[in-house]
């Protein structure tokens, strides 16, 4: 029970942090002026879950690992275990994890006038810290230092697209009104040229994470690289529909609504396989490369 728990725990946590970092770029960066408040307004109930859920499961995870170090459910709530914890490598940088929640709960419950791009900001630092963390963390010394850096660019691109692709499901119903039409899908146009940024950023960064930590031997026997296969079949089929959404979907806009409908529904077929994909890596991660 509490292994899958903090499986649990890992996926929120993860969803969570990629959700508010999509929201807060497509706000903050992407979308027009003209649009930007009415795109904030929708996305509000988005990113305030993203945040109570991120801060919430951060501490939850503390608590976690400390079961999973000690005796179970019982030490998950003792005030030693979690001092055993925070004294480890994890726990050093995780304890930030949680302050880093903290500090954007109060950005949420402040409402500074540049709250977009701190929660971006805020958002961003947490998943660079996710890559100090896991199997990024089983080399030392410069390579080890490259292999975290790498991490962090495969996590905050997977952010960019994954969290990105609700608010681009509610800037296609904005640009059905007339007077949001033309500034909603200069949004989504952002959205998709810089895309191919951040899909290129994830296949790149993810092939090069895999080649650190198994080299060019493939452990077939290895369930961790079976699950990883999956993973890679899944994102194999997102990047698919993307590359179908952007060029031959996007150009058929203005010839009728069958273009628009099937538009939406692959993108929702997106944000389907993005969640197994998390949900593969909450549990992989946990797993032994070999």
């Amino acid at each position: 029970m509490l292994p899958g728990f903090y499986i649990a725990l890992r996926f929120i946590h993860f969803s969570a942090l990629m959700v508010l970092l999509g929201s807060a770029i497509s706000c903050s960066l992407l979308a027009p002026q003209a649009v930007k408040p009415a795109l904030i307004r929708r996305l509000k109930w988005l990113w305030h879950s993203a945040v109570w859920l991120a801060a919430t499961s951060a501490v939850l995870l503390l608590c976690a690992q400390a079961g999973l170090m000690g005796n179970g459910w019982q030490d998950a709530i003792n005030p030693q275990i979690w001092l055993a914890v925070l004294g480890t490598r994890f726990g050093s940088l995780w304890l930030w994890q949680i302050v880093f929640g903290a500090v954007t709960v109060a950005v949420l419950l402040l409402k500074p006038r540049t709250q977009q791009p701190v929660l971006l900001i805020l958002a961003a630092a947490q998943l660079i810290l996710l890559a100090g963390v896991g199997h990024a963390t089983m080399r030392e010394g410069f390579v080890g230092g490259l292999q975290r850096l790498n991490h962090a660019i495969h996590l905050l691109s997977a952010g960019w697209w994954v969290g990105g692709l609700l608010p681009l499901l509610v800037c296609m119903r904005m640009a059905r009104k007339p007077r949001w039409r033309a500034a909603a899908i200069t949004a989504m146009m952002r959205f998709s040229r810089y895309g191919h940024l951040a899909v290129a950023a994830v296949l790149l960064s993810g092939l090069i994470n895999s080649l650190m930590i198994f080299g060019w031997s493939l452990p077939a026997e290895s369930n961790y690289l079976r699950l990883l296969l999956v993973k890679v079949v899944l994102v194999a089929v997102m990047v698919i529909v993307a590359l179908y959404n952007r060029y031959f979907l996007v150009p058929r806009f203005n010839s009728g609504s069958t273009a628009i409908k099937q538009f939406i529904q692959l993108t929702w077929l997106e944000v389907i396989l993005s969640v197994a994909v998390l949900l593969a890596v909450s549990i992989f991660a946990t797993w032994e490369p070999y």
